[in-house]
């Protein structure tokens, strides 16, 4: 397995950060990786979540868990690999609440491409989460 975890402190309420989570379509407001994204379903476990990348690329997620407005959890099936990515809101005293995206890679080819792959996905998360506070805190 291989893993990393980011994460940013903000005054922002947690039904905030959990209304930018929720409203897939608004994504790229905030994530300037991408071009658009497109939820199938409700913002619940089971529906899917794809996301186009500027450049080109498709994702296709999962979302595994999600518990309002404590923390979501996506899933990317690459075959030899899972990408877990869990975005979790934690209070951590006066009026502050760390956002913290942790991502897990897991599978048979998890020690080979976990490495290579993990450091490339995660690479934005610092740059996302600040974007994604700035937002909630409007």
């Amino acid at each position: 397995m291989w893993s990393t975890e980011h994460s940013v402190e903000t005054k922002a309420a947690p039904e905030a950060v959990w209304r930018l989570w929720s409203d897939v379509e608004r994504w790229p407001e905030w994530n300037p990786d991408l071009e658009r994204a497109v939820l199938t379903g409700v913002f619940a476990a089971g529906s899917t979540i794809t996301m186009y990348q500027q450049g080109g690329d498709t994702i296709e997620l999962r979302i595994a868990e999600a518990r309002e407005p404590e923390q979501f959890v996506d899933e990317a099936d690459l075959g030899d690999v899972v990408v877990r990515t869990t975005h979790r809101l934690e209070p951590v005293g006066e009026g502050l609440v760390r956002v913290a995206y942790r991502m897990e890679i897991t599978g048979p080819q998890a020690d080979t491409v976990g490495p290579q792959l993990g450091p490339q996905i995660s690479a934005d998360f610092p740059k996302v989460l600040a974007a994604l506070v700035e937002h909630a805190e409007r």
